[in-house]
């Protein structure tokens, strides 16, 4: 097969092995990943939160340092994309589904189901809700996928590497990278890759299930989420052979003019001015705890510690698993951008993005459930976005293209999925070949498949949290490795070095006019 890599060949073993054990093992392989799941939140949870924290704490660095000057590529690169495709594009292969799956679901769940800080169902518990939502959906996750993104883009186009995790290790593991413990890197990244996307594809599939049973009584089950599966990989294969610049791109642009006209729809229609209200409160709120909340493992509440497993590990866990995949995609959009400009775009424009959309969804879910129009907190989470609709004007037809937003969604992240696998098994290639992305785009089907036969959304979670693991060892070495280049070039180009000039050749002034001051 042209370029394929041992990489390409062991990962598939690996992940087919997998998939058999949820085919014909379905309780056994749930069984085994829910005991996993509870042994590494209960043990690794603190190793999360601080790993996760010190991503931010590296891109704000980098953000106001004199570093942030480094192009990603040589000088004269310029971007490929113009800047409103490039955001559109990371936006829609980073959390597109995340956003549409939990952005009624998870403010309400935490104000009307289960708190973060046991404010249940009170004003303040209004507050606790948003501002935790934005931590799960705002610098945090993009911090994560941005210092991945960074390191590859760096060493790719500014140090010619290939586009392969194992490269940007050589700073600190020489020519190992090239070895065995490089292969061994990039399959540990290949297998995060797909659990982390077939996770995805899992829950845009129970939504889009949950979506057309709400409002035609399609039937809710394994057979019906195959038979969605499938469709949607024909139209994400579709995509994907006709390359980066035409399908991803199109169906990136697609997705934020779709979900800008259903957030503009809900905005307009909800309660606008308290959601306008709850945003510049939530914004300061979540500025003002930022660090308590990051470091937050309720070591003497077992009850918040629970709510802390199920809900912020699991998603620093889902964005540690996606961190190859979308890392790998956004290095491969950036080329020709600047360190600093980098950030600003990936850390800060989406987090904005994320915090509006779900002020929006999240309020108009609290404010009909107060209304007690409609409990929709008893509606099952791939519901609860349609049964907001539900009291809209033209509620039916919003709730239509909420599915077409998801199965956008689906096929970007899919098509994204299956170019970046193509990338991380054949050696890096800008352009891997239309066969091995095919074969990716059906692994990333059927391994999806084998997850929600073998447990549902708990085994999509449990997964999530297990393929972090391994891999958030290599993510800290990754920003070691970056930082420590970033270093030895600043030194070569003299950056940051012109303050210390200023410095002197001002103390060198003065001490040949010593009675300057005096005049």
């Amino acid at each position: 097969m042209k370029n394929a890599s041992v990489v390409f060949y062991t990962s598939l073993g690996i992940l087919l092995f997998l998939v058999l054990m949820g085919v014909l093992m379905p309780e056994s392989l749930e069984s085994v990943t829910s005991s996993a799941q509870s042994y590494i939140t209960n043990s690794f949870g603190w190793y999360y939160l601080a790993l996760v924290s010190v991503f931010v704490i590296v891109c704000i660095y980098l953000l106001v340092s004199p570093i942030g000057k480094i192009k990603l590529g040589k000088q004269d690169d310029e971007p490929e994309f113009s800047r409103l495709t490039w955001i559109s594009m990371l936006f829609s292969a980073g959390i597109g589904i995340g956003l549409i799956f939990y952005g009624t679901f998870e403010p309400l769940s935490h104000y009307a189901i289960s708190s973060p800080t046991g404010e249940l169902g009170t004003d303040q518990g209004i507050k606790d809700a948003m501002r935790y939502t934005f931590l799960h959906y705002g610098i945090h996750p993009w911090a994560v996928y941005g210092s991945l993104a960074l390191a590859l883009a760096y060493f790719s186009f500014r140090k010619g590497e290939l586009t392969l995790i194992s490269k940007t290790l050589r700073p600190l593991i020489g020519k190992h990278a090239d070895g065995v413990v490089g292969k061994a890197i990039d399959i540990i990244a290949v297998i995060s890759t797909v659990m982390g996307v077939g996770t995805s594809l899992g829950f845009g599939a129970i939504q889009i299930n949950g979506g057309l049973s709400y409002l035609f009584g399609a039937p809710s089950n394994m057979t019906m989420q195959t038979v969605i599966i499938v469709a949607v990989t024909a139209l994400f294969m579709i995509s994907a052979l006709t390359g980066i610049g035409k399908g991803i791109k199109i169906l990136s642009n697609l997705n934020m003019g779709f979900s800008l006209i259903l957030f503009l729809f809900v905005l307009a229609f909800g309660s606008t001015l308290f959601t306008l209200n709850l945003f510049t409160d939530t914004v300061g709120s979540y500025l003002q705890n930022l660090i308590d909340m990051s470091f937050r493992i309720a070591p003497l509440n077992e009850e918040n510690r629970s709510w802390i497993n199920g809900w912020t590990i699991f998603y620093w866990a889902w964005w540690i698993a996606w961190a190859p995949f979308v890392g790998v995609f956004i290095a491969r959009v950036s080329k020709g951008r600047t360190i600093r400009e980098f950030i600003v775009y990936v850390l800060l424009a989406p987090s904005l993005i994320s915090f509006l959309w779900f002020t929006t969804f999240g309020s108009a879910a609290i404010t009909t459930e107060l209304s007690g129009l409609m409990s929709i907190s008893s509606l099952s989470p791939e519901e609860s976005l349609f049964g907001v609709l539900e009291g809209y004007p033209l509620g039916m037809a919003f709730s239509i293209l909420a599915i077409v937003i998801i199965v956008t969604f689906f096929v970007t992240s899919a098509d994204s999925g299956t170019f970046v696998l193509g990338m991380m098994t054949t050696n890096g290639s800008q352009n891997p070949s239309r066969q091995i992305k095919v074969i990716w785009g059906i692994f990333l089907s059927l391994t999806a498949l084998a997850l929600l036969y073998s447990g549902g959304l708990q085994a999509l979670q449990n997964t999530m949290i297990i393929a972090a693991l391994p891999f958030s060892v290599i993510m800290a070495m990754m920003v070691v490795s970056l930082l420590k280049a970033l270093q030895r070039e600043a030194k070569e180009l003299g950056i940051g070095q012109l303050r210390d000039t200023v410095n002197k050749t001002s103390a060198s002034k003065q001490t040949k006019n010593p009675n300057k001051e005096a005049m």
